[in-house]
């Protein structure tokens, strides 16, 4: 494959929900540039860029993939992202260095939730974007009404600069908007001729015209003028303002046909081609030194080397490679560069283009283009890598945080550590979960943003690294405390030939705001030597991680050691804290102890005639609702809710929204359980010790 410089290359990201067909017209547009000899389909496991055994299984996308293409004199780097939002971080990846995007709709049902968050996600990021209306070789395909809705959801710069031409309720033909140009598509293979504009297309392209005129127009001052003054644009004008329009994010065309039939598809790349802004153009990045300074990185290969790292793949007989976009700079093949990130020299073997699995060698790759490179030790997604002459760290992709936990556990007993071990190689490809074991709960806890990628994680435990693990409801790390103020005695005593044990303390114990012990001493008269003080807290501090409700640590508790006694010969360390122990037993008896329940704060971001729903829900579940904001989705439900209660709640809540909703979640503070729920926590923690042991 050529190399291109970056005037001639577009990194254009493909989006949309899932099975609107994104790779489809990945797919086709691959086979119309003879980037790959046949199209593949997803239903048949053997597309270019669902080459994951996972993807291939499941039939949909789950990673971001890249695919490079030749058109026309231009280079084009395909990124194929998922539909299913559990996989947003993949989504987020791809947007990261993608010039432009395409964001696919069905002309069956138009927009969906899929396309509405990708758009918020290009919005958020500035990355212009075009829609692709696919599917119209379907029955049913609803051109004009799917249009209609867009514009009036979107706004007037949504203008179709294609048009299908129908014969009957069958497409077979396709108008150029922009060229007043007319083509016939063949059924078969997709291959469009040059027509004769259809006189009933006369009218319908002059109006389409005057309103990209009007969109355009202000984008360019000259262009304002002359459209008030009502003198007409010259077709370079035109060309231009289309290109301004577009780059500027007030011009979203929409281009039609069928991915899976090829039909449209070589209209759309002749149009990407001319009309996308090429990777010269995309606004600087800004970057960072190592001494905090801010740096601007514009796109030329003369200056040293700046390069992100978005995506790693897990590659079972090469290992891990590294996908990147080169910012600045080239990057040359069997050369060293420095890892910004963790400042490491990285040394490069060879590097290639990615054509889904597919690589093909290169011996360098430029500034705006896209490429591979296998093996690298250090390096991992959201690292930058550059020249020592000019150190510097781009800005990383902000990856969202998990919002649903499941405990994992192996079928077969002790292979804990093989699926740990496991998942870590796993967080090369997804950065987005978390894996922890929490010593507390006694339970391994893997974090992500939904159950589909919980469920692909141990799935490809089982394919990759041969284990099997069944998942269950995380365990709730609960907590005890005491309500009053009490004084108690511990009184350890045992004589059994020779030297004894006694130990004997007066301890008070009461309620505090401290979450970890608080330990003082008030004896007098030497009652307890000074040197047994260490070990009645020590007695204390091991005591405090179990409570005698349910075995779950004690918190917010104040010990002051008051008084005791003590044997010249048979007191000892161990005795004091044996005496310190069975004291916090009785002390916790006597307090009125209690059942503490985190409590998380959640805010919950949803369509506002949700709104209604989402608060009789929360309400269910015992939340509070604390205030509700807006924001560009809609309505923001702040609230505080019992964790306990928020296990489903990922998958409740997309059910509730259609998929429409998302919500973030951290812990506030622990809060005293009602008695309904201090009983049943109590009972089911006694069936589990019981288990245990």
């Amino acid at each position: 494959m050529t190399n291109y410089s970056a005037d001639k290359i577009r990194n254009i990201a493909l989006l949309g929900h899932g099975g609107s067909g994104k790779t489809a017209l990945a797919e086709a547009m691959l086979y119309c540039s003879k980037a790959i000899d046949r199209i593949g389909r997803s239903a048949d496991g053997n597309t270019a860029l669902d080459f994951d055994p996972e993807e291939i299984k499941r039939q949909i996308s789950l990673n971001t993939s890249v695919a490079a293409c030749e058109w026309k004199n231009t280079k084009m780097n395909l990124i194929d992202t998922p539909g299913d939002f559990d996989f947003l971080g993949e989504t987020m990846a791809g947007i990261r260095v993608a010039g432009s995007a395409i964001v696919v709709i069905s002309a069956k049902g138009g927009t969906s939730v899929g396309s509405e968050k990708a758009i918020r996600l290009l919005n958020k990021r500035k990355v212009p974007f075009l829609f692709f209306l696919n599917r119209m070789d379907e029955p049913n395909a609803d051109f004009e009404g799917v249009v209609g809705r867009m514009m009036n959801r979107y706004g007037r710069g949504v203008i179709p600069l294609s048009l299908p031409i129908m014969t009957g309720d069958k497409m077979t033909g396709i108008v150029d908007v922009m060229n007043k140009r007319a083509f016939t598509l063949d059924e078969k293979t997709g291959a469009q001729t040059e027509i004769p504009l259809p006189a009933e297309f006369e009218d319908r392209v002059v109006e389409l015209q005057d309103k990209i005129n009007e969109v355009v127009a202000e984008s360019d001052e000259e262009l304002m003028e002359k459209y008030f003054a009502g003198e007409p644009f010259t077709e370079d004008e035109f060309r231009r303002g289309v290109h301004a329009g577009f780059a500027d994010g007030v011009l979203h065309p929409i281009y039609c046909g069928s991915a899976y039939k090829n039909w449209g598809v070589e209209f759309l790349l002749n149009c990407l081609s001319k009309d996308t802004p090429p990777a010269s153009t995309k606004p600087p990045q800004e970057g960072e030194t190592p001494d905090g300074e801010k740096l601007t990185i514009v796109c030329n290969e003369n200056d040293p080397l700046a390069a992100f790292v978005f995506k790693t793949i897990a590659d079972p007989f090469v290992g891990r490679i590294s996908l990147f976009r080169v910012y600045a700079g080239v990057m040359k093949s069997n050369s060293s560069v420095y890892n910004a990130v963790k400042e490491k020299e990285e040394r490069l073997g060879g590097l290639f283009y990615m054509v889904g699995k597919k690589q093909i060698p290169t011996d360098k790759v430029v500034a705006g283009d896209i490429g591979a490179v296998a093996k690298l030790v250090i390096t991992q997604t959201n690292d930058t890598l550059c020249d020592k002459s000019r150190i510097v760290t781009l800005t990383k992709i902000n990856f969202p945080t998990p919002c649903l936990s499941m405990g994992i556990v192996p079928k077969a007993r002790g292979e804990e550590d093989k699926i740990m071990a496991g998942l870590n190689k796993l967080k090369d490809e997804d950065p987005v979960f978390t894996v922890v074991n929490n010593a507390e709960t006694k339970q391994m806890v893997i974090s992500g943003l939904g159950e589909q990628e919980i469920s692909v994680l141990r799935s490809k435990l089982k394919t990759k690294f041969n284990v099997d693990a069944d998942l269950e409801e995380p365990r709730v790390p609960y907590r005890e405390a005491i309500r009053k103020k009490v004084k108690v005695q511990g009184k350890h005593k045992k004589q059994s030939g020779g030297h004894g044990q006694y130990g004997d303390v007066w301890i008070e114990f009461e309620p505090t705001d401290s979450e970890t012990l608080v330990f003082e001493e008030n004896v007098f008269g030497g009652a307890v030597p000074k040197n047994f003080f260490p070990a009645v807290e020590k007695g204390l501090q091991d005591a405090v991680k179990k409570g005698i409700l349910g075995g779950f640590p004690v918190v917010n508790l104040k010990a002051t050691l008051v008084d005791g006694s003590y044997h010249d010969v048979d007191s000892s360390e161990m005795a004091f804290k044996i005496a310190a122990n069975l004291a916090f037993k009785a002390g916790m008896q006597a307090a009125n102890p209690v059942l503490l329940e985190p409590i998380s704060t959640v805010s919950v971001h949803i369509p506002e005639d949700k709104q209604g729903d989402i608060m009789g829900d929360m309400n269910k579940r015992r939340g509070r609702i604390m205030g509700i904001d807006s924001d560009e989705t809609g309505s923001v439900i702040n609230c505080e809710v019992p964790t306990a209660e928020m296990a489903s709640y990922a998958t409740d809540l997309k059910s509730m929204t259609q998929g429409r909703g998302w919500y973030t979640i951290e812990h506030a503070r622990y809060e005293q359980a009602p008695s309904d729920v201090q009983a049943k926590v109590i009972e089911a923690r006694k069936a589990f010790l019981s288990d245990d042991e």
